[in-house]
């Protein structure tokens, strides 16, 4: 099946808006349809009352389990509803029984957030994290994961598609790793969950963590986690409640046997009901074609960076994501996105360079452009980005000339004058 395009954007507001929204990797822009189910819900709440819509829009609320499972493969009951990515990853990371010296196998490339964690569990509970190496592709190397393996590890943890960058890490080689370690392996699948399918089963993660804002298309303030069923009661939560716990005497409490385990009694029903109309709507969109023009425009995305005058495209990676950075020699990446943002109405975003990314902290970039692209994008979007960053550099002042350049230029006046 090939992609209507024009069947996304008729209902994706912003298109028709005339906004270029190349910002799909902080927050894709809603799909109506996904938007209708959020609002008729707070409709529904405002004329009856939220505990009553909730009962009443309960098959919607099974519903999003089961879009969620759809979407990676898994079962519903494997399923917990959440507020963000972070917080699911942590209700996996954190229900870990932490020893001193337990090890934790990750790589370079790894989201800030999960990094923190990693930290915070090694004060706390005296863990140890390593990073392996990459190989020449930018890319996480399975070797190298699987040589840090040693009998104190207990989790492997590896972001799929990090978050400022175009790689894509070999997850698959790292599950089968994991698999025949016996090692449980978390797989944060922030920037991939809606962009390409998943198969948890494929894959052999263990965990997996994922948000809806992003290529989802779904509200902010929403997130899903995925637990294999066998590793679900092996987890034990660090806080409970009445949706993951029940108590059953009053000095006795039984946790839940599914994944709502990880989940709290409040939460937002609508943006809930939301989530599992994102997901539906990717797969019902057909999540292999959404990946495939996605991969059609940022590599034409790239293709023409790669022709204008002072600009780097700087991913990284064999089979690169709808995620594009850059950097102009001479142009501060907060420059470029605030005057695209402001002058074009092009939506990018500023990414900090990881640290992990000495090459190019040595050579002073800190920050570049980020400009992620999904199904509802076109060509003409591309062709309005480049036209603007060729305005941007053609405004730029001319610099000091180099002593090539005036031994050329001294050269061509001496000529002239003969």
């Amino acid at each position: 099946m090939v992609i209507n395009a024009e069947r996304l954007r008729a209902e994706t507001p912003g298109c028709l808006d005339g906004l270029v929204h190349l910002n799909n990797a902080g927050a894709s822009l809603i799909a109506t349809p996904v938007a209708q189910a959020v609002s008729d819900h707070l409709a529904l709440e405002q004329r009856i009352g939220g505990y009553e819509a909730a009962a009443r829009e309960s098959h919607l609320i099974d519903a999003a389990y089961q879009a969620a499972a759809d979407l990676v493969g898994g079962h519903k009951t494997e399923i917990a509803l959440l507020d963000n990515a972070t917080r699911a990853w942590q209700a996996v990371f954190y229900a870990m029984d932490w020893q001193p010296g337990d090890r934790v196998v990750t790589g370079h490339a790894e989201y800030n957030s999960n990094m923190i964690a990693f930290r915070h569990a090694a004060d706390r509970f005296g863990i140890e994290v390593v990073l392996a190496g990459d190989n020449a592709h930018g890319e996480l190397d399975p070797d190298a994961v699987e040589a840090l393996i040693d009998k104190r590890t207990r989790l492997i943890c590896v972001s799929h598609m990090p978050t400022n960058d175009g790689l894509i890490n070999p997850v698959e080689e790292i599950g089968a790793i994991a698999r025949s370690h016996d090692i449980p392996f978390l797989l944060d699948a922030c920037q991939s969950a809606g962009q390409m399918p998943l198969d948890v089963g494929r894959i052999g993660c263990t965990m997996l963590s994922a948000t809806g804002r992003k290529y989802l298309r779904g509200p902010r303030g929403t997130g899903f986690l995925w637990v294999h069923h066998d590793w679900i009661e092996r987890l034990s939560p660090h806080v409970l409640d009445i949706r993951s716990a029940e108590w059953v005497a009053v000095d006795t409490y039984k946790i839940a046997d599914n994944a709502t385990r990880f989940e709290l009694w409040e939460s937002n029903v609508a943006a809930h009901i939301g989530l599992g109309a994102a997901c539906r709507y990717a797969l019902d969109t057909g999540v292999a074609d959404i990946w495939a023009r996605i991969c059609e425009l940022s590599d034409t995305l790239r293709t023409e960076l790669d022709t204008l005058p002072g600009i780097k495209v700087r991913d990284r990676g064999r089979v690169k994501s709808g995620i594009v950075t850059f950097s102009h020699q001479h142009i501060p990446a907060e420059t470029i996105v605030s005057r695209l943002r402001n002058e074009w109405s092009i939506n990018t975003s500023v990414s900090a360079t990881q640290l992990t990314r000495t090459g190019l902290i040595e050579q002073g970039i800190t920050q570049l452009v980020r400009a992620s692209v999904h199904a509802y994008n076109t060509h003409e979007d591309i062709n309005r980005l480049i036209d603007a960053l060729n305005v941007l550099a053609s405004d730029q002042p001319d610099r000091e000339p180099g002593p090539d350049k005036l031994m050329r230029t001294e050269k061509a006046a001496m000529t002239e004058e003969e």
